[in-house]
């Protein structure tokens, strides 16, 4: 069983709560990429067309995939910018690749922003120049997940759609 579950979308909707607790339930075995870890605090690069991240993040998806059942990635990803990754995580798990697009409004994102640890580190503005609208990719089939969902009700959809997945 080798499956890619994506989790990208606008900062502050929760893209990283939602991957830690799934690699928690994934259990042993299960990588959690974060495109933030890699180019903030790893690289120290900015984001972009040509960021220095991402070669390093295509790495690691290949790294992922030859020894971890569960590979998570997660992160903003501007679909044009991230197109490359998109395409190899296609190329290497095929059907086997649950992609979710976050698509909350701005003030929910903001609203959610408010209650992280990070809050402190950037605000609304810095969000609004960040902000993509509807930025769905053309590579990945990927699921909208709306602000109605809670976390619990994200975690179950993404666990029963890998369960299902894998028993055919």
């Amino acid at each position: 069983m080798h499956n890619l579950i994506i989790l990208r979308g606008n900062s502050g909707s929760g893209k990283t709560t939602v991957a830690k607790e799934l690699q928690n339930l994934f259990g042993g075995n299960t990588m959690l990429i974060s495109q933030d870890m890699v180019r903030r605090e790893i690289l120290k690069v900015s984001d972009g067309k040509s960021t220095l991240a991402l070669p390093l993040l295509k790495e690691l998806l290949q790294y992922g995939y030859g020894h971890s059942e569960v590979v998570i990635l997660e992160g903003i990803m501007v679909a044009d910018w991230y197109r490359p990754l998109f395409e190899l995580a296609v190329s290497l798990y095929g059907e086997d690749v649950f992609a979710y697009y976050f698509d909350l409004p701005f003030e929910e994102t903001v609203k959610r922003h408010k209650t992280r640890s990070k809050a402190g580190s950037f605000g609304e503005e810095a969000m609004k120049e960040w902000w993509v609208e509807k930025d769905y990719s053309d590579v990945l089939k990927e699921t909208r997940i709306t602000e109605e969902l809670s976390k619990e009700q994200i975690l179950h959809m993404i666990r029963q759609t890998i369960s299902s997945q894998n028993r055919h």
